[in-house]
């Protein structure tokens, strides 16, 4: 196991499914951020989960919760931001709360192209996923002057960035996420 916080992204409001918190929307009877924390545990050495509603429902996982620094409900650049400041590691892994099949080595292939850079982001085809990603803590004043300046896009903060985007061609199914109840039903 690696010196890697993991970082679980669940702060979003869930508008696509109707305004419910999607991380604990039921999948094959368990909340679907239980089969993204399964999934990467055993890649990192902390989990912190960041979430702006139903803190304590994310706290019975057993991890500490992190609530947006910025308010607003301001997308996953103002979670990984509140999160970097709170990691115990260099290094942390982002993944979001409803990609309940995400790789299992996520970290180790990310990180076999980290070096020299900023940020490690997997891509399938043509398609970056930005919120699988292994990111430097050191970039956190980055991303703060970023969001302060109201940069909410994580294409617009990643251009500021040295980013090497990693190929998962062979898994791309692994990076489905779940946005809409049909989704869910059909999953």
């Amino acid at each position: 196991m690696s010196e890697v916080t993991g970082i679980v992204l669940a702060g979003g409001q869930g508008r696509r499914m109707g305004g419910v918190d999607k991380g604990l929307q039921l999948l094959h009877g368990k909340p679907m951020v239980a089969a993204v924390l399964e999934r990467l545990a055993p890649q990192v050495s902390e989990i912190l989960i960041n979430a702006n509603q139903n803190l304590e429902a994310y706290a019975r996982f057993g991890h500490r919760v992190i609530p947006d620094a910025i308010g607003g409900f301001a997308g996953p650049l103002a979670g990984l931001h509140a999160c970097l400041g709170e990691a115990k590691h260099d290094m942390v892994l982002t993944v979001p709360c409803d990609s309940p099949f995400l790789p299992s080595d996520l970290f180790s292939r990310l990180h076999s192209r980290f070096e020299g850079k900023d940020l490690a982001v997997a891509k399938t085809g043509d398609q970056a996923h930005p919120v699988f990603a292994l990111v430097r803590t050191s970039v956190r004043a980055n991303l703060e002057d970023f969001l302060t300046k109201g940069g909410r896009k994580i294409d617009g903060w990643y251009s500021t960035l040295n980013v090497i985007e990693v190929p998962f061609d062979d898994e791309a199914d692994a990076f489905r996420n779940i946005n809409t109840r049909e989704e869910l039903n059909s999953a």
